[in-house]
């Protein structure tokens, strides 16, 4: 019979490991020591599966920082022939971040399998998750940036400017009139459930969530004095990412995609950074066309998975 129950201090950070799998088992020690430090997550929210006296599975609510909320999971794993125990801790999760107070919970799915979780089997796992009740939010494709010493000028048909000097009103404006025609699927559902007021509120406010100076968020204008683009990059709390950019549909087929990612590049750059990520829904070819004009290379796939609680 499957127990599922909170890990033992004992049993942290290991959790459920997979036998002859050395480097998935050392990176994911070390990724869930440091969710564990950062309060990403906490020991009461680390759940294995135990059958017969071993660990079958396990699963590792999370959050931001400073946030008391889970809205995600990682590390959920269950051994081969164990489906029905990764069904119960999908459950359990869900449970525990309901009575947490989460509304939502989220998990991705990256492949080619890679650290820190080394997310083996993706087609299991997506079976596994549909079974629980999680859908597909987004098809999502991945890039990377290892800064090199030189990087692209800035576009000199815009002009810059931050969000210390504009405040906070135009950004919200800008991501209103950008999502109201988006290729991104996850965010064209927030505009039919939130509105694309709603939607821009939303999304502006799940930015600065993450660690970011004012002086990064910038939008760009043209020469006639319009808006043209959106540029928030940011931190999270593993990377640095080009977070969201975004070209106003008045201004797209001019370029300005590409742009607006080697603006981000450029900031995060001249603030340390040595490597960027940032990704896009598979269906925006401009942005994914964009990232790789700015030298990023496309190093993964990632599906996003929801389930409403």
């Amino acid at each position: 019979m499957t127990l599922i129950r909170t890990a033992r201090p004992a049993e942290l950070p290991a959790l459920f490991e997979h036998p002859d799998d050395t480097e998935r088992n050392a990176a994911a020690r070390v990724y869930l020591a440091e969710l564990l430090e950062a309060r990403c997550t906490r020991p009461e929210w680390c759940l294995v599966a135990e059958d017969g006296g071993r660990l079958v599975g396990s699963v590792v609510l999370w959050t931001l920082p400073g946030q008391e909320v889970p809205y995600a999971f990682v590390l959920f794993e269950a051994a081969a022939g164990a489906e029905r125990a990764g069904a119960e801790l999908l459950e359990a999760a869900a449970a525990t971040a309901r009575g947490l107070g989460a509304q939502e919970l989220e998990h991705v799915v990256d492949s080619p399998a890679q650290e820190p979780q080394f997310q083996r089997e993706p087609k299991r796992r997506e079976e596994l998750l549909s079974g629980s009740g999680f859908r597909v939010i987004r098809d999502g494709r991945r890039f990377r940036l290892r800064v090199p010493g030189e990087l692209p000028a800035d576009d000199p048909r815009l002009t810059f400017r931050g969000l210390t000097d504009l405040g906070r009103g135009p950004f919200v404006d800008l991501l209103e009139e950008l999502l109201v025609d988006t290729a991104d699927a996850r965010l064209t559902d927030d505009v039919r459930v939130h509105g694309a007021r709603g939607a821009a509120e939303r999304l502006f406010e799940d930015m600065t969530q993450l660690t970011y100076e004012p002086d990064w968020w910038e939008i760009g204008y043209d020469a006639a004095g319009a808006p043209a683009v959106i540029s928030l990059p940011a931190r999270n709390p593993s990377a640095h990412v080009i977070g969201f950019v975004g070209v106003a549909p008045a201004h797209r087929g001019k370029g300005y995609a590409s742009s607006v990612v080697v603006r981000g590049t450029r900031i995060l750059a001249a603030h340390g950074a040595t490597e960027i990520r940032g990704d896009c829904d598979a269906a925006n070819t401009a942005m994914a066309k964009a990232f790789g004009k700015a030298g990023y290379e496309n190093f993964a796939d990632r599906l996003e998975f929801s389930r409403a609680l």
